[in-house]
């Protein structure tokens, strides 16, 4: 066969119409897919978002608590603040929670978290 018979030929089965398939799977497992798709779409994805958005608006609050911060119920409160505002001031208290107030020691005498019960006790018992 010559290669110009080869090239008309290959040409014409190229042309000839085929099977079209829509989807990677039988016919009889795509509405099974669907369903699958439609529940994790509309219950497991927004579900998983607002986890989301609640861990990075806590995650502050929760920095704070292990590094001690003397000003963590206000950052606590920012926090809370937060998710009431969309998020806007997340990245303050985030900056806050990260950051150790430079006077505080000589004003209140440590720069360790002091509940206000605690300190209510203290100054009572003096």
């Amino acid at each position: 066969m010559s290669p110009t018979a080869l090239r008309m030929h290959l040409g014409i089965a190229l042309l000839l119409p085929t099977f079209a398939h829509a989807s990677f799977l039988p016919p009889d497992l795509i509405d099974g897919f669907a369903n699958i798709i439609s529940w994790v779409v509309l219950i497991v994805i927004p579900v998983g978002a607002i986890a989301l958005f609640w861990f990075v608006h806590i995650w502050p609050d929760t920095v704070a608590k292990k590094r001690q911060h003397p000003q963590r119920d206000a950052i606590h409160a920012l926090c809370v603040l937060s998710l009431f505002f969309g998020g806007l001031l997340w990245p303050f208290a985030y900056l806050w929670a990260y950051t150790k107030p430079t006077m505080y020691k000589l004003a209140y005498g440590t720069d360790k978290y002091n509940p206000l019960d605690e300190a209510d006790n203290h100054s009572s018992e003096k």
